[in-house]
């Protein structure tokens, strides 16, 4: 008994509660779920007849809830307590009845909570989409109707909201099922009706579920409905409807004129008059149509939106191709504005629409002329001084027409009148461009086109308060630069393609622009100006597109390849120009570097490697040519640290470059040997001695090599002379085996090698530096007496330098030595050919 006194609590807490909005639908019904349950596991062997009824309106009630929020599987089970208890309330009561009149009155007092419950379980049914259960439930009800009449209202409208909900989920079949329930049970007591108006609306939906579920099978069903509907109670929408499914019967014009008629018996809104214009018309009845629109405006002469039946008349009259009444008819509406009959700012705004919709198509089929006839009706609606950014754009667009037709005077009136309306307008400078192109203006035509990129930059840092299109900057930019170009304005053309390339988001228009940013460049400048075109190229056009290449691409229209081809297209234009400027090694080695960069975006493969290499080993050589100018010390200094940093980046491209062929007769292992060599001997790099121990490992090292070395290691600042040395013996070991030596290549060596070690004008040398220079002159008498191809000069040089050799010894008291170097000039000399004599 506590725990029942509780719920019944908790039950009334619920109900006071939810009126006074504390708790929601959903709170609610589990507050009810919780106190039914608490209510029915209270129930004992033999309930009394209030326990029972409390049940009874308890489980109606919740199993009412939970389908009202749409939870109508959680119905089911209450409302079968309820039925249930139901039964035993029947049951309780015969047992205590006295009499057959005691059992009527028992069978009535039941029957209303059991149709109660059998609506709900209707209820519950549809939404739960079981269409047997629910006309099972609702043929039971509509049974019981005749000792229930007061509910046939109740249950005429159930069925129509089971008409809505399934016509809402598209179950046509369904939908027309439960309509015609709603409307059969309506009639079954006029006294509990719902009304004819109510019928009326149940027919109208109904002729409309007959109409979409399938036209053609069910349009005399669907035209019966609505006719039957309009008897019931003449309402606009079902006047309307019987209009729409006798166009889509194929009625005739006769029939159709005899349903409009109908709108004449009833007020009806102007809206609803249009829209039944609009059916008729879009139908192809344009007979039936215009003669309804011309009779509209007599019922709603004090309407202010009499303006709409005017403008659709003229939409209709543009549609059919009548494009001289539709003339007349704006030509009328011109009028009437300025005689007090003007249109409703949003008519107007239509109007405007429709003006500019016309001239448009024109302008599309280069119809110029038509299109400005157009364009000055929407003119006619502006005052004199007015400023408004429409009519700007209206201007704009005369202003093309005019340019079209030639008639530049006139263009440049309406820009004028545009850039009072709308100054700061992206699209009115795009005018005056366009204008200053077609008169050959460049001054003008690059200052409208510096303009336009300022507003370009403005449109891209306020495009969500402008409203404006993101690429509008960009696409007028693109065009004017195509105008330009069209027009052999190359110097406009590069302007407006600096601003492009500043602004373009879009990757493929973005390099589309800077190719042709570089042709022009190329084309125009070079000629012109070589060092501002080379600057302009390598800051502005390469580095952009350096820059774009390194950015992480997220654009699905602009691929890995597409960024392959484009890398390629400008590192092999950045290698031609690095070519075309031999004369400037600066300009030369900047390029070749810039090649190498664009490079690395490219596959790896065997040809852009070798590409690469060449690039870095350039590079390395014009920084050493411009080393070996007259530069100041930290300037060569910086030079030569470049140099050798290039040369590291193509040593490592090398290993790789080798491991896929045969480089056998490529020379960029000696180069990158003498190009290291001469830059870390002019840094006196510690690391030089080191990096010569590997040359002289070498068998295959070339006699040329060395002698290339052993000439830059005494070259200024560099002063390795053991070095040297080393390089010219190694040389001469090579010359001697040769098998026929090449006497002249090897008396230079040898030349060399002799200087090196017998300094000229020195007495006082040491004994082992005099036999080391004699072994060297030995090494010449042997070549020199089995060869006639010796040089002469080289000959007389020797032999000069022996005789004073040997004199420098006579005069500090080395009479042995100085005989020994004499005797050697002496002998010498009788290899002299021509010259003997003169030194005899």
């Amino acid at each position: 008994a506590q725990v029942e006194e509780g719920a019944v609590s908790l039950w009334n807490w619920a109900v006071t509660k939810h009126t006074g909005s504390v708790v929601n639908d959903e709170q609610r019904a589990k507050l009810r779920f919780v106190a039914c349950r608490l209510v029915c596991l209270c129930e004992g062997s033999d309930p009394s007849e209030g326990t029972i009824r409390r049940q009874i309106l308890m489980s109606m009630k919740t199993g009412k809830g939970w389908i009202d929020i749409g939870k109508a599987d959680l119905a089911d089970g209450f409302l079968e307590i309820a039925m249930s208890s139901i039964e035993k309330l029947y049951a309780k009561l015969l047992k205590g009845s006295d009499g057959e009149a005691d059992i009527h009155v028992h069978k009535a007092d039941v029957e209303k909570n059991l149709f109660k419950v059998l609506s709900y379980q209707a209820e519950s049914a549809v939404a739960q989409g079981d269409f047997q259960k629910a006309v099972m439930c609702v043929q039971r009800c509509k049974d019981m109707l005749m000792k229930l009449p007061k509910e046939t209202c109740y249950l005429s409208i159930l069925c129509y909201n089971f008409g809505v909900e399934t016509y809402e989920w598209k179950r046509y079949e369904q939908s027309s099922f439960w309509l015609s329930q709603s409307y059969d049970i309506g009639k079954m007591d006029m006294k509990y009706s719902v009304g004819k108006e109510m019928q009326a609306k149940v027919l109208r939906l109904l002729a409309t579920a007959y109409f979409e579920w399938d036209c053609n099978l069910y349009l005399d069903k669907a035209l019966k409905a609505v006719s039957l509907a309009n008897q019931e109670n003449l309402h606009p929408a079902g006047v309307f409807l019987k209009v729409k499914i006798l166009l889509k019967s194929g009625a005739s014009d006769e029939d159709i004129n005899s349903a409009v008629a109908e709108f004449l018996h009833h007020e009806m809104s102007l809206d609803l008059c249009l829209n039944t214009a609009k059916l008729l018309l879009e139908h192809g009845r344009e007979s039936v149509g215009f003669d309804f629109l011309k009779s509209v405006p007599e019922r709603f002469e004090s309407s202010p939106d009499l303006g709409k039946i005017a403008l659709l008349h003229i939409e209709f009259l543009l549609q059919n191709k009548r494009e001289l009444l539709a003339k007349q008819k704006v030509e009328e509406i011109i009028i009437g504005h300025y005689t007090g009959k003007q249109l409703l700012p949003e008519a107007l705004n239509r109007l405007h629409i429709i003006l500019w919709d016309r001239a448009a198509k024109h302008y599309e089929a280069k119809s110029y002329s038509e299109a400005l006839h157009w364009y000055n009706y929407s003119v006619s609606f502006y005052t004199p001084g007015q400023i408004d950014q429409n009519l700007a754009k209206l201007q704009r667009n005369m202003a093309s027409c005019y340019l079209h037709l030639k008639q530049v005077d006139k263009a440049k009136e309406a820009v004028k009148e545009a850039e009072r309306c709308d100054p700061n307008s992206i699209f009115t400078k795009f005018c005056v461009y366009k204008i200053a192109v077609m008169e050959k203006n460049t001054d003008k035509a690059v200052e409208a086109v510096i303009e336009m990129g300022k507003l370009a930059e403005k449109l891209s840092q306020h495009e969500d308060k402008l409203r404006v299109d993101e690429n509008t900057g960009t696409n007028l930019l693109s065009l004017a630069a195509q105008i330009a170009l069209e027009n052999e304005q190359q110097v406009v053309a590069i302007k407006a393609l600096e601003y492009l390339s500043e602004h373009l988001q879009d990757c493929r228009q973005l390099f589309a622009a800077l190719k042709c940013l570089v042709r022009l460049t190329l084309s125009k400048f070079m000629a012109e100006n070589e060092e501002k075109s080379v600057t302009y190229i390598l800051n502005n056009t390469f580095s952009a597109a350096y820059k774009r290449l390194a950015e992480s691409f997220t654009e699905e229209k602009f691929t890995g390849d597409m960024r392959i081809l484009e890398a390629h297209w400008f590192r092999k234009v950045a290698w031609n120009l690095a070519v075309q400027f031999r004369g400037c090694p600066e300009k030369m080695r900047d390029f070749f570097l810039l090649s190498f960069k664009l490079s690395q975006f490219c596959p790896s493969d065997k040809a852009v490697l070798i590409a690469q290499k060449t690039c870095l080993l350039m590079a390395a050589a014009v920084d050493l040519e411009m080393g070996r100018q007259q530069v100041t010390p930290s300037e060569q200094t910086e030079l030569l640290t470049q140099a050798l940093q290039h040369l590291q980046a193509c040593k490592d491209i090398w290993k790789v470059l080798k491991l896929t062929g045969d480089f056998a007769k490529d020379p960029t292992d000696t180069l990158l040997l003498l190009y290291e060599f001469e830059a870390r001997s002019k840094l006196n790099d510690p690391t030089l001695h080191n990096l010569m121990e590997s040359v002289w490992e070498q068998p295959q090292t070339e006699v040329k090599t060395l002698e290339i070395i052993a000439s830059l290691a005494m070259e200024s600042p560099a002063r390795y002379p053991v070095l040297c040395k080393k390089a010219l013996k190694s040389a001469l070991n090579l010359h001697r085996k040769q098998p026929v030596i090449d006497a002249v290549k090897f008396s230079k060596c040898l030349h060399s090698l002799i200087n090196l070690s017998l300094p000229a004008g020195l007495t006082d040398l040491d004994a082992c530096v005099l036999q080391e220079a004699w072994h060297y002159f030995e090494d010449a008498m042997s070549v020199v007496s089995s060869t006639d191809a010796y040089p002469e000069t080289e000959i007389l040089w020797l032999m000069t330098r022996a005789w004073n050799t040997g004199i420098f010894q006579y005069t500090v008291g080395k009479y042995k030595e100085a005989e020994q170097w004499c005797g050697l000039g002496m002998r010498l000399l009788n290899h002299l050919g021509s010259l003997k004599k003169s030194y005899e």
